[in-house]
């Protein structure tokens, strides 16, 4: 496994209803050590979510704008971020685990010391995003896209990638060789220092114009 860093969350943090957390005139969600279970994130009506030192299981965020988000040392167990805003968010030392991100947005977002593990990201977007040490496992990526993103030690380990785009988005020092999919969209200029398998490998000399025979 790729080195990233994990979340850094205390062993005693406490248990909480998100209710007893939240107030109605407040502007910003701000949480630092609490463990939610099942909280509906989408009766909250705030301009920014921030989130510290948290565990979240079961969390339903569908479709919330959270631009401008700062997730730090949070771990999320299966939560729906489906049609999220993340865009302009700042995701480090950040766990997405069993999670659904199905058309998530992030735009101009800032992920480091990620990990996406056993989560469906189809139909994800990132634009002009930057990616540093983040680490997609077992997930599905199927339909996502990726345009003019900085990409910097990320692995895609056993994904599902079928008719991904990486549009101006370089893949150097990329690894695709554990990864399945049966067509990808990327220009040819942006595959050189990729690493894929001898199949996929055969598969993508057709972007080159080559017929194998």
């Amino acid at each position: 496994m790729m080195r990233i860093k994990r979340p850094v969350i205390q062993a005693d943090i406490e248990e909480k209803e998100l209710k007893d957390l939240y107030q109605p005139h407040d502007y910003i969600l701000e949480l630092d050590g609490y463990e939610l279970n099942e909280a509906d994130f989408t009766t909250v009506q705030v301009e920014q979510v921030r989130l510290y030192n948290c565990v979240i299981r079961d969390g339903i965020f569908n479709d919330m704008d959270l631009s401008d988000a700062d997730l730090t040392d949070v771990r999320f167990i299966g939560c729906d971020f489906s049609n999220v805003n993340l865009s302009q968010a700042s995701i480090h030392r950040v766990e997405f685990e069993n999670c659904k991100l199905l058309g998530t947005q992030f735009s101009e977002t800032m992920l480091g010391d990620t990990l996406f593990q056993e989560a469906i990201l189809n139909l994800s977007t990132f634009a002009d995003s930057k990616l540093v040490r983040v680490y997609f496992q077992e997930s599905s990526l199927q339909e996502a896209a990726f345009f003019e993103c900085k990409l910097k030690q990320v692995n895609f380990e056993e994904c599902e990638l079928n008719d991904i785009t990486f549009d101006h988005t370089p893949l150097k020092g990329i690894n695709l060789s554990t990864s399945n999919f049966d067509s990808i969209r990327v220009a040819i200029e942006d595959l050189k220092g990729c690493q894929v398998s001898r199949e996929q490998a055969l598969g993508l000399v057709g972007l080159m114009g080559v017929e194998v025979v």
